[in-house]
């Protein structure tokens, strides 16, 4: 059943009453995404376990699959049955429409990545597009991230090695930074300091120093994409910076996959996969607790 205009505004209020709490009290809201009912209940039952705020969010595939309607629906049938603090980002949106409906269905928070679907946009066409969407965002109060340039891998597990001389070529800088956000208003700038979509053969080096220069130099929250991968002790650090929003998938696809195909050969006359599925839940929810732990957001949940 869709939510009343009321009911949407009450939910983005209390998001960035979260969001602010983040940055006051030096936490960072994990953005978990969902491909199916099941990761959905992965994210759910690690957010009931460590009592901790959770962002789960979907990208422009699996809104073609599950729906904007299902999924604002799906999540909250699980926030209400396990009585936790939720709430849905709409992630790498790739057109001024698709935010839009997603502001429409309810959604808390919204990722507008003209990037990411054309790679030869310009930083005009970004700030043009990411200014409407933070002009249309205020009728419910959704909350805005949006950067200026692709960024790179995507949400898989790679083979090939990182390139940082390629991938320093893209990083944030505090000038950029502050010009975008000031031309665009958002509420959440997508910072690059070594982060990249996807989990690689060897982990991921983030560049605190440039994280922290850019933290002292803008006012907005700062979010990290591409968190998978990463060494923990940079999530910490990068949370007692300043960073409030740190995105992961891949780390949990590999999770389910790995054990659904375990699962699979240990049980090869079970033709019901749903009977199959609860090692598969557990170990993508145990991927979400130690996020949720290396993010400081245990215990920061509030009904």
């Amino acid at each position: 059943m869709p939510l009343t205009l009321n009911e949407i505004r009450k939910n983005t209020k209390k998001a960035r009453e979260t969001y602010e709490r983040a940055k006051n009290e030096h936490f960072a809201l994990g953005a978990f995404n969902i491909d199916d009912q099941a990761t959905l209940n992965a994210v759910s039952l690690a957010a009931k376990n460590k009592n901790a705020p959770v962002l789960v969010e979907v990208s422009q595939g699996e809104v073609d699959s599950m729906g904007l309607d299902n999924v604002r629906d799906m999540v909250t049938n699980f926030k209400d049955a396990f009585g936790i603090e939720m709430y849905i980002n709409l992630d790498h949106s790739p057109s001024v429409d698709a935010c839009k409906a997603g502001i429409n269905a309810g959604f808390e928070f919204i990722h507008i990545d003209i990037s990411q679907a054309n790679h030869d946009a310009t930083e005009e066409d970004i700030i043009n597009a990411t200014r409407e969407v933070v002009e249309y965002a205020k009728f419910t109060g959704a909350i805005v991230e949006s950067e200026p340039h692709y960024f790179g891998g995507s949400s898989n597990l790679h083979k090939e090695k990182i390139d940082y001389e390629e991938i320093r070529k893209t990083f944030s800088t505090p000038e950029n930074a502050s010009y975008f956000i000031n031309a665009t208003g958002i509420d959440t700038f997508a910072a690059a300091v070594g982060n990249l979509h996807g989990k690689y053969p060897v982990p991921k080096k983030l560049d605190l120093d440039l994280l922290k220069t850019i933290r002292d130099s803008i006012g907005c929250h700062i979010s990290l994409h591409g968190g998978s991968g990463t060494p923990g002790h940079y999530f910490k650090s990068a949370v007692e910076i300043g960073v409030t929003k740190i995105n992961i998938n891949s780390d949990m696809r590999v999770a389910y996959r790995t054990t659904l195909e375990k699962q699979l050969k240990d049980n090869p006359d079970e033709y019901a996969v749903i009977k199959l599925m609860d090692k598969v839940i557990k170990a993508v929810s145990k991927v979400v607790e130690d996020k949720i732990d290396m993010f400081n957001s245990a215990g920061k949940a509030r009904i």
